[in-house]
């Protein structure tokens, strides 16, 4: 069974950091698009970050600069490095996967939990002081 399993959220204060991890196993990793997604309380889903199997990387407005996404191959680990956090930046965060056989989705589909193959569980992310 396809898994995705997140880790790495936590309470942090307003400024600080964290690394999310999601490791991934019984897919073929290496040929797969690999996302990040976040839902704030209340609110749908919102695209954060991707990184292609060629190591390109694309970040929503909203964090660029602040946010970095990579991932090991031999791990089968994708990485969400993310600094100056803010209380917008709550949410819980997901990991997805979509076949690099597949085009990238639109930015209204990056929104769309149908636009991915697989999804991780989700880790709690909380910014507050």
């Amino acid at each position: 069974q396809v898994q995705l399993v997140e880790s790495g959220g936590a309470l942090v204060q307003p400024g600080g950091s964290l690394r999310l991890s999601c490791a991934a196993s019984r897919f073929t990793f290496r040929n797969y698009w690999m996302y990040w997604v976040r839902q704030a309380p209340g609110k749908g889903l919102e695209w954060v970050s991707t990184i292609n199997t060629g190591g390109s990387t694309y970040y929503a407005d909203s964090v660029k600069g602040r946010f970095t996404i990579s991932r090991d191959n031999a791990k089968n680990t994708v990485y969400l490095q993310m600094n100056a956090l803010k209380p917008e930046d709550t949410a819980v965060y997901y990991c997805a996967a979509r076949s690099a056989v597949q085009s990238q989705p639109s930015p209204s589909q990056r929104n769309d939990q149908r636009a991915y193959n697989y999804w991780g569980q989700g880790t709690q992310v909380t910014v507050s002081s």
